[in-house]
C-alpha cells in the first residue's frame, strides 16, 4: 500500500480496473498518510474524509459490477481551497473569507465527481491566490519537497505539496500568472496551465477573471492529460506514439533569461540538449512585442484583482498579510481609461506573438528563473520579497498574457522546470509534445 502513495494516478486507476486495488483501501491509505504526516496541517486546510469514503465505496461498487466511469474512477485527489465544496469551508487562504461555506460544488468538482474521482480535501494556497511564492503566514505556508527552509511556490502551494509528499495522487490548482506551474516546478512535478475559458471556472474563488485558469499538478504528463479530461468531463487527449521528430521549438529569449540564476539556467540548457538528442530542432529567437506586454503586467493583473476585491479588502485590511495587501492596493493606482488602453494594446501584442511563433510547434523557456527563496528571509526582508515574487512569475506570466496553454516538466535538477507553451485551445497538441519531451528528459 505504501507504493500507492507515490504511484501515478493513471497507474492507480488501471490497478482498480484490473481488480488489484480496492478504491476503499486506496482512499484509506491516503487518509491515514495525511493523518500521520508531520506537515499535513501545512498542506491541507481541511480534509473531507466522510465524502472521500462515500465516493470510494461507490467507486468500489462500480468496479465490482464492471461499470467504471473512467480510468480515474476511484482515484483520490486534492483540491486547492479556492474551489467551492458544498457544505465545506472554502476560504482561499484568507482570513477575509473565514467561515465561508458554499452551498454547491464548483463546476469542475462536479465534473470530476461525476467521473468517479475521490475528493480527499482542500489544500492551502497563497492568500487569495495572489503570489507565486506560496508564503502565507495568515493560514499556512506549505513545505517544499526539496528544501525545508524554502517556500513551495504558489499560489497552488498545498496542491503541489499534497502530490510531492505522497498525500494525493494528483492535485487541482488554479493559475492566473503561474500558480500551477511554479509550485509544480519547485516540487518536481508536471503542471498544466489550460487556456483561459477552456475549463469552467464557475465556483472558483476568482483573482482576475480575465486570466484565471484551472489546471492539474501531477506526477507525469499522462496524468495531466487524464486530469484535463476529468475537469472538462470529456475524453482525455491521446498520447501514445508522441515523438519529437520533425518538431521545431523556439527558445524564447525575450525577457525569459533576464536575471536568471545559475541553477535554472544550467538546468534549462541541459534539458534543451536532451530535447535536441531526441530529434527536436531548437531555434533561439526573440518576440519584441512580448516585452511591452510584460511591462503592462501591473496594470492588467492588479487593477482587475483590486476591482474584484476592494470592498472586501478595505472592510478589514488588517486581516491581510501586508505584502499581499500592498499588491492588491497597487491596482488602485491606475485609471479606468489606462486599463482599457492596456487591454487594447495586449490584444495587439497577442496577434504579433501568434504570428511570430506560428512556425514553431511550441515555445520553450525555463519555468522559473530562480530557485525557491528562503521563507524566513521573505518574511523579514521586504525588498527581497518583492524582487523574488516578481522574478518568480516573470516567465510563467508570458502564457497568461498571451492567452496560451502551457506545461511545465521536471528537468531532473531539483526545483528546476522547463516550460512548453502552445497556442490557446491546443492542449492536446501540447500534451503530446510534453509526453515526448518527458521521455527525452528521462
Amino acid at each position: 500500500m505504501r507504493d500507492w502513495l507515490t504511484a501515478s494516478a493513471g497507474d492507480l486507476g488501471r490497478g482498480i480496473g484490473a481488480g488489484d486495488i480496492d478504491p476503499v483501501d486506496l482512499t484509506e491509505a491516503f487518509l491515514e498518510a495525511i493523518a500521520g504526516h508531520e506537515h499535513a496541517a501545512r498542506i491541507y486546510a481541511r480534509t473531507t474524509p466522510g465524502r472521500a469514503r462515500a465516493e470510494a465505496r461507490a467507486a468500489a461498487a462500480r468496479a465490482q459490477s464492471g461499470h467504471r466511469l473512467g480510468v480515474l474512477d476511484g482515484v483520490p485527489i486534492s483540491w486547492k481551497d479556492n474551489f467551492d465544496t458544498a457544505g465545506v469551508a472554502t476560504e482561499a487562504g484568507s482570513a477575509l473569507l473565514a467561515g465561508r461555506v458554499p452551498d454547491r460544488d464548483a463546476t469542475v468538482l462536479v465534473n470530476a465527481t461525476a467521473q468517479g474521482s475521490v475528493c480527499l480535501g482542500k489544500t492551502h494556497l497563497s492568500e487569495l491566490a495572489f503570489s507565486g511564492l506560496g508564503l502565507n503566514p495568515i493560514t499556512a505556508t506549505s513545505p517544499n519537497v526539496n528544501d525545508p527552509a524554502a517556500v513551495p511556490g504558489g499560489s497552488s502551494s498545498g496542491a503541489a505539496a499534497s502530490v510531492a509528499f505522497g498525500l494525493a495522487a494528483a492535485g487541482i490548482g488554479s493559475d492566473t500568472g503561474g500558480s500551477v506551474r511554479i509550485p509544480a516546478a519547485w516540487n518536481d512535478l508536471v503542471g498544466l496551465k489550460t487556456s483561459a475559458g477552456r475549463v469552467p471556472a464557475k465556483g472558483v474563488v476568482p483573482l482576475a477573471d480575465s486570466f484565471d485558469t484551472v489546471g492539474p499538478l501531477t506526477r507525469n504528463v499522462e496524468d495531466a492529460a487524464l486530469l484535463l479530461g476529468l475537469l472538462e468531463g470529456s475524453t482525455p487527449p491521446d498520447l501514445p506514439g508522441a515523438t519529437l521528430q520533425n518538431t521545431r521549438l523556439l527558445v524564447l529569449e525575450t525577457a525569459a533569461f533576464d536575471d536568471i540564476r545559475e541553477g535554472p539556467a544550467q538546468a534549462f540548457e541541459d534539458a534543451a540538449k536532451r530535447l535536441e538528442r531526441a530529434s527536436a530542432t531548437l531555434v533561439r529567437g526573440t518576440v519584441p512585442p512580448l516585452a511591452e506586454a510584460l511591462a503592462m503586467s501591473a496594470i492588467l493583473f492588479s487593477t482587475e484583482a483590486y476591482g474584484l476585491w476592494k470592498d472586501v479588502i478595505e472592510a478589514a485590511p488588517d486581516k491581510m498579510f501586508p505584502p499581499i495587501l500592498e499588491r492588491f492596493r497597487g491596482g488602485a493606482d491606475f485609471k479606468g481609461a489606462d486599463f482599457v488602453a492596456a487591454w487594447r494594446a495586449l490584444l495587439r501584442h497577442r496577434e504579433s506573438y501568434a504570428a511570430a511563433t506560428a512556425p514553431y510547434d511550441a515555445v520553450i523557456v525555463p519555468t522559473a528563473p530562480n530557485l525557491p527563496p528562503d521563507a524566513q528571509r521573505l518574511l523579514s526582508d521586504q525588498d527581497y520579497y518583492v524582487t523574488e515574487n516578481l522574478l518568480t512569475l516573470r516567465n510563467t506570466r508570458i502564457a497568461n498574457l498571451m492567452g496560451l496553454c502551457a506545461l511545465t516538466l521536471p528537468t531532473g535538477t531539483p526545483s528546476c522546470g522547463i516550460m512548453l507553451m502552445a497556442p490557446p485551445m491546443h492542449e492536446a497538441r501540447l500534451l503530446r509534445l510534453g509526453a515526448a519531451a518527458e521521455a527525452a528528459l528521462g
